[in-house]
């Protein structure tokens, strides 16, 4: 079987994506912390390692994919100070709201989805086992730190040499450790923090250990792919490397992707800018799909700019592609055409889609390759034989899928009251009423259709 290529951070360059059992790939996902809505940045890795995972799929693969919720942390804490509620009530009020986003990009439900809050008997167990190998160790106020200089690995992720991560370190106020780089496994309760008992202190998990611990027991010691922002390389992925190799004495993950930043109108995305942008303001202005469709448009690792004109532009694109999806539909109810040249176009360009998305899933080219295929629907649609049109449907189908688009496309019958309308307009127009031919227009607007005039008769699109 032919593999996709991805380009590993680990190694820094593109390698063969092989899972350790064939046609099985373990994949696991940094989620977001909720304590507030998602940001278009939260938005991209999203969207980015679901693509992935539709794409595996599609190439006839079995994907284990866990995206884990972290609802521990000083932000929840904080905000739940702010609000006068708990802190679950903070957490699950905001992972409600996260998945409720995610449904409007078009993003499936991870397999396993777990919460740190579920999970502190296995991360306290890992605590253990690494302090039992003197890969860590308690001190006096109930913390326990990882020992960095006890992994002779750390920094292989991030490609920096302990020296100067080392150098980049300090010691906060109220931490006591052996070293500036050592970060920390479980911390003791602060008055009034949520906390848990555990045989170092009364506390709770810090940010790192969680994700080892939710990863070993969806997917095991060893994962195919481990998944997340750029952002995440240095620390978190850094130490979760370092704790989980530690405690296994496995290999953590074999591959490491990672999504690029995204910028708003060309600067960095800060509240203290004012360019702070969440997925919700942006939908509610636009829609939930163009923001998917504009968080394809260039290559994942790359840096991608958000402005409200390419929002704009991304609109018109989908507009474009739900076009040609709906001519499809119309000419195979109403072609009389002989030419069967359309089917090889379509498998060509399909050959070409998985071409590019088998070079480290690149989007950005195979959306390129769908709309090649929307300009032969547009040139040589009216001359296909009806089959030919269906297959080129099926395949349009499937390109689009496997990107996540169309997925607000209508395909039920056309409301009888629709047909009715169009029926008449076709003879106030005859009529040269075009008065009443306009009112028509507006009646089908509100009811969530328009028609498009053809050499083949009025075709009934659907907003």
């Amino acid at each position: 079987m032919k593999h996709m290529n991805v380009f590993n951070t680990l190694t820094r360059k593109k390698e063969e994506f092989i899972p350790l059992v064939e046609g099985e790939y373990k994949i696991y996902v940094c989620g977001p912390t909720v304590y507030n809505y998602i940001h278009i940045g939260n938005a991209r890795p999203a969207v980015v390692f679901d693509t992935l995972r539709r794409y595996l799929e599609y190439k006839g693969n079995n994907v284990k994919y866990v995206s884990n919720i972290t609802d521990v942390d000083d932000k929840i804490i904080k905000r739940s100070i702010e609000e006068g509620i708990t802190f679950e009530e903070v957490a699950r009020k905001y992972e409600n709201e996260y998945y409720h986003d995610l449904q409007g990009l078009n993003v499936r439900l991870a397999d396993a989805r777990p919460r740190v809050s579920d999970h502190i008997p296995e991360i306290i167990d890992i605590v253990q086992t690494l302090i039992d190998k003197e890969h860590a160790y308690e001190v006096e106020n109930g913390d326990v730190y990882f020992r960095v200089h006890s992994f002779k690995d750390y920094g292989k992720l991030s490609h920096q040499p302990l020296e100067e991560l080392e150098a980049g370190a300090r010691i906060e106020v109220g931490e006591i450790k052996e070293a500036a780089a050592d970060f920390a496994l479980w911390k003791a309760a602060k008055p009034g923090e949520p906390h848990w008992h555990s045989p170092f202190s009364e506390g709770r998990p810090g940010w790192h250990i969680e994700c080892s611990a939710m990863s070993r027991k969806h997917l095991g010691e060893t994962i195919d792919l481990h998944c997340g922002g750029q952002d995440l390389i240095f620390p978190h992925h850094e130490n979760e490397i370092a704790q989980s190799e530690c405690a296994s004495d496995k290999e953590f993950a074999r591959y490491w992707m990672h999504n690029g930043y995204i910028n708003v109108d060309n600067q960095k995305m800060s509240k203290s800018l004012n360019n702070f942008f969440t997925v919700r303001d942006i939908s509610d202005q636009f829609g939930y799909e163009p923001i998917r469709y504009f968080l394809l448009t260039a290559h994942y690792r790359s840096p991608l700019n958000f402005t409200r004109e390419v929002m704009e532009q991304a609109k018109s694109s989908l507009e474009r592609l739900y076009t040609a999806r709906e001519q499809l539909d119309f000419l195979a109810g109403a072609t009389t055409g002989t030419e069967e040249t359309l089917k090889a176009v379509a498998d060509k360009l399909k050959a070409e889609f998985i071409e590019v998305m088998d070079d480290d899933l690149n989007t950005a080219d195979a959306l390129s390759k769908l709309f090649e295929l929307v300009t032969a629907i547009n040139t040589t649609g009216t001359l296909q034989t009806k089959e030919a049109i269906e297959y080129t449907a099926k395949v349009f189908d499937e390109l689009a899928g496997v990107l996540g688009l169309l997925y607000n496309r209508k395909t039920d019958e056309i409301p009888q009251r629709v047909k009715d309308l169009v029926a008449e307009r076709t003879e106030v127009r005859k009529a040269k009423n075009w008065e009443r031919a306009d009112q028509i227009r507006d009646e089908l607007a509100e009811l969530g259709y328009i028609v498009k005039d053809t050499p083949q008769g009025p075709q009934i699109i659907a907003k």
